[in-house]
């Protein structure tokens, strides 16, 4: 059963699923369950358990009958092992550098970060601890 996952609501639906297609699998071992460009939705998990969600910001509204929520600036954090090709990876795939790695000694002695944006301008965090 998964407890927990993140569904975006994306309106550049095959530009998301391009880019989370591209790196999820690599760095975080992630297989995509169901889901195609096309869209409306798609979905990733690790093992048996969902990891991302991806659904078209309209097909929610015609689901809800008003508008969602636009986003708030929340940050999508991944656990990698090596910050520094997880970034080039993701700026490779479409992903808008913000920070390039760096270690970050004031968060733990060993953890190192990286951010970038999404296609649609969602902030992404890399970390290695």
């Amino acid at each position: 059963m998964d407890a927990l996952h993140p569904r975006l609501l994306v309106a550049d639906f095959p530009a998301c699923f391009a880019f989370y297609d591209a790196v999820l699998p690599p760095l975080l071992g992630a297989h995509r369950v169901r889901g195609s460009a096309q869209g409306p939705y798609a979905h990733w998990d690790v093992g048996d358990q969902a990891l991302l969600v991806l659904f078209d910001r309209a097909a929610m509204a015609a689901a809800l009958g008003e508008e969602p929520a636009a986003p708030r600036g929340d940050a999508f954090v991944c656990r990698v092992a090596d910050v520094d090709a997880a970034y080039a990876l993701a700026v490779r795939s479409g992903g808008t550098a913000v920070r390039p790695p760096a270690d970050r000694p004031e968060w733990g002695p060993t953890v190192r970060t990286a951010h970038l944006r999404d296609p649609e301008g969602r902030l992404l965090e890399f970390q290695s601890y």
